[in-house]
C-alpha cells in the first residue's frame, strides 16, 4: 500500500501487518490486540485496542471492535478502530504509523465530563472467550524510566510498578515528586534480560495461544521503547499522565478530574510510540517532534549577559537563621539580614550577579506588596545593587490566594479559596498589577517561580473558565511572563517547568531543592540531563539547598558549572549541620564561579 522503504500494510490470514525501518505492528483479526515489535520480530508489546474514556455521568466500555479502515498518505499508513458499546455515540480509535513511530489517538463524539482516560486500557465485553471486564496491554519488557524525580530517586523501576508525571506535589506521603511541574510526559520502556513464559493454559476457547513457549527463557538486550504524549498546551487539561501497571500488563491515563466538559466532538491528545536509543535521547526527541508540530519553540534566542552570572539566594542563609534565632525562615527575610548577607560575601571578595529576595519579602502572597516592617526601602537596595552591577529577583509564590478576593480564586464546595485562578479575569488583572509594581515601582529584574506544585487538583474545584491541570499551570506562567516583558524585555522567569511547551513562559528552570535522602550529585545530574534534553537552549539554575551537611555541599558546589550557573544559598553556614564555612570554602565558591565563566564564555 505504500513505499516499502518506508512504512507499508501487508494483509494476512486473518489479520494485518505494518511494517517499517524501525518497528512491526501485528494484528490478528480474532483479539482486540496489535503486536508490537522489533524489525526482528522482538515482542516489546501487545497493545489492547479498547480505550476507555470516563465521565462523571458513566463508565465507559467496548462491546465491539471492528477491523480497521486502512489509509495511506506518503510515509504512513492510518488505521481507524470503530469501537462500539459504552456512554458515546461515537468512539474511534486511531493509529498513524510513520517510518519511526505510531501516533495514538481516541475520538468521540457525545457529552459529558471527563474523568479518567484510559489508554492502550480499558473496559471490554466483546468476546466470551476472554470474559469482561477491565483490560491492560501486554508488558514485555523489564522496567519503566520516569524522569519526574521522586522522594526515593528511582528513576528506572520494575515494569509491574504504577507511577506518575504530574504538575502536583507536596511532602505528604505519595505526593513527594513535585521537583518538575511538569516533567516531559514520556516514559521509556526498557527489555534487558526479561523472562519470557510460556501460557498457563487453555482459556475458554481452546489451547494456549503460544504453544511453543512453554519454558522460561531469557530476551536479550533490545532497547527503549518511548511512550509519550505529544500535543499542544491547549489539549492538556489533565493534571497527571499515569502508569498503571501489574505483573506482566500496563496502561496509560490521562486524569482529567471531571474538569474538562465534552459537547460534540473530542479528540485525546497524541500518544506516541518510538524506539529510542536511550530515556534521554526520547525526551530530545519529545521536544524536537513539539518543535516541529509548532507546539513549542525550543530556541528563546539571545540572552542577556547578566541571566549567566553566578546566583546568590538568601533562603539558605535564612533557614540558619532559624536555627540561631529562632522563628520561621520566612520570618528572617529582611532587608537588614540581606545586607548582612552581601557584607559577609563582600569580605570574601565574593560578588553574585543575581541576587534573589527569597520568602516572605512581601505582605501578602497574592498582592504582591512589600512588607515595610521587613523591607523599609526596598527600592533603595535594589537601586544600589543596581550601582554594583547586580540584579536582584523576587521569589514569587505560584497559586497562593492570600489577599486575592473570591471571584479571583478557585473554589470548593464551601466557596473558600483553593489557589488563584489564572482564567479569571479578576486575578489576571491583579498580578499584572502585581508584575508592574514589583518591576516598574520596586525596580526588580525578574521572579524566582516557586510553588508551582500546588495546582489545583480534584473534582468539584469551580474556576471561571475552561484550562486544567497543565494547561492552567501554563496559563498562569504566561499572564506572569508576558506582563513582566511588557515591562522590561530582559526580565528574567525562573521556574522548574522543564516541558517543551512551557518553553515559551520561562527563561531559565531551575532544578529546584536537593532531596537529601539521595545521592545529591547523582540527583542534581539527572535533572540537568532531563532539563537539556527537553530544553537545551534554556539558562539552567543548579539551585542549592538543602543540603545534608558541610561536605556534600562541597562536593556538589565543585559539581555546578557542569550542570548549570553555580547557585549559592549559604553564607557563613551550611543550616543543616551548622557547619561554618571555612576559607577554604569562599575560595572554592571563588573557582567554581571562575570555571562556569570559563565555561559559559566558551
Amino acid at each position: 500500500m505504500t513505499d516499502p522503504r518506508q512504512v507499508s500494510a501487508e494483509r494476512v490470514e486473518h489479520g494485518l501487518h505494518i511494517h517499517s525501518p524501525t518497528y512491526r505492528l501485528s494484528l490478528d483479526d480474532a483479539r482486540p490486540f496489535a503486536r508490537l515489535s522489533r524489525p526482528d520480530g522482538q515482542l516489546f508489546s501487545e497493545l489492547f485496542l479498547a480505550p476507555s474514556l470516563h465521565t462523571t455521568h458513566g463508565l465507559d466500555r467496548t462491546a465491539r471492535l471492528h477491523p480497521p479502515a486502512i489509509s495511506q498518505e506518503d510515509g504512513a499508513v492510518t488505521l481507524r478502530f470503530l469501537l462500539e458499546g459504552g456512554i458515546w455515540q461515537h468512539k474511534t480509535l486511531v493509529l498513524r504509523c510513520d517510518a519511526h513511530g505510531i501516533d495514538s489517538h481516541v475520538e468521540v463524539q457525545g457529552e459529558g465530563e471527563l474523568t479518567d482516560v484510559h489508554l492502550f486500557g480499558g473496559h471490554y465485553n466483546g468476546q466470551q472467550r476472554w470474559g469482561s471486564g477491565f483490560f491492560q496491554s501486554g508488558a514485555h519488557f523489564s522496567s519503566v524510566f520516569n524522569p519526574e524525580p521522586y522522594q526515593r530517586e528511582q528513576r528506572t523501576i520494575p515494569a509491574e510498578q504504577s507511577t506518575a508525571i504530574d504538575v502536583m506535589g507536596t511532602s505528604l506521603p505519595g505526593k513527594a515528586h513535585w521537583f518538575f511541574t511538569p516533567a516531559p510526559l514520556v516514559y521509556v520502556f526498557h527489555q534487558a534480560g526479561i523472562e519470557r513464559r510460556g501460557a498457563l493454559g487453555a482459556d475458554q476457547g481452546g489451547a494456549p495461544e503460544y504453544e511453543g513457549e512453554a519454558k522460561v527463557t531469557t530476551t536479550a538486550a533490545a532497547g527503549w521503547l518511548a511512550a509519550s504524549i505529544v500535543a499542544p498546551v491547549e489539549e492538556m487539561n489533565f493534571t497527571g499522565f499515569h502508569y498503571d501497571a501489574q505483573e506482566s500488563a500496563f496502561s496509560l491515563r490521562l486524569a482529567y478530574e471531571g474538569q474538562t466538559r465534552v459537547q460534540g466532538q473530542f479528540r485525546t491528545p497524541t500518544l506516541r510510540l518510538a524506539f529510542a536509543d536511550g530515556p534521554y535521547d526520547a525526551i530530545a526527541h519529545n521536544s524536537a517532534r513539539h518543535a516541529a508540530l509548532g507546539y513549542a519553540q525550543l530556541d528563546p534566542g539571545a540572552q542577556p549577559g547578566w541571566w549567566s552570572t553566578p546566583i546568590q539566594c538568601g533562603w539558605g542563609a535564612q533557614c540558619h537563621l532559624v536555627r540561631e534565632r529562632g522563628g520561621r525562615a520566612p520570618d528572617h527575610c529582611t532587608q537588614e539580614n540581606y545586607d548582612g548577607f552581601l557584607a559577609a560575601l563582600e569580605a570574601h571578595d565574593l560578588h553574585p550577579g543575581i541576587l534573589v529576595l527569597d520568602d516572605k519579602w512581601s505582605a501578602s502572597y497574592g498582592q504582591c506588596e512589600v512588607d515595610r516592617a521587613k523591607w523599609p526601602d526596598l527600592e533603595g537596595w535594589i537601586a544600589r545593587a543596581h550601582a554594583r552591577d547586580q540584579r536582584v529577583l523576587l521569589w514569587w509564590k505560584a497559586w497562593d490566594p492570600e489577599g486575592l478576593p473570591p471571584e479571583a480564586c478557585v473554589l470548593n464546595d464551601l466557596g473558600e479559596p483553593v489557589t488563584a485562578d489564572p482564567t479569571s479575569p479578576a486575578y489576571e488583572a491583579v498580578l499584572r498589577a502585581a508584575v508592574r509594581r514589583m518591576l516598574l515601582e520596586y525596580g526588580a529584574d525578574g521572579f524566582k517561580v516557586d510553588f508551582s506544585a500546588r495546582t489545583p487538583s480534584g473534582p468539584g474545584l469551580k474556576r471561571s473558565g475552561g484550562a486544567w491541570g497543565i494547561h492552567l499551570l501554563h496559563r498562569l506562567l504566561w499572564i506572569l511572563r508576558d506582563e513582566a516583558k511588557r515591562c522590561k524585555a530582559d526580565a528574567l522567569i525562573m521556574t522548574h517547568t522543564p516541558h517543551p511547551v512551557f518553553a515559551s513562559v520561562t527563561d531559565m528552570i531551575r532544578l529546584n531543592d536537593v532531596n537529601t535522602g539521595q545521592d545529591v550529585p547523582e540527583q542534581m545530574i539527572h535533572r540537568a540531563r532531563v532539563t537539556r534534553a527537553a530544553l537545551p537552549h534554556h539558562a539552567v539554575d543548579t539551585d542549592n539547598w538543602p543540603m545534608p551537611s558541610r561536605a556534600a555541599w562541597r562536593e556538589y558546589t565543585r559539581l555546578q558549572p557542569q550542570l548549570g550557573i553555580p547557585s549559592l544559598y549559604f553564607v557563613t553556614h551550611v543550616d543543616s549541620d551548622q557547619q561554618p564555612l571555612t576559607d577554604e570554602d569562599y575560595d572554592l565558591v571563588r573557582e567554581t564561579w571562575a570555571a562556569w565563566s570559563t565555561r559559559s564564555a566558551q
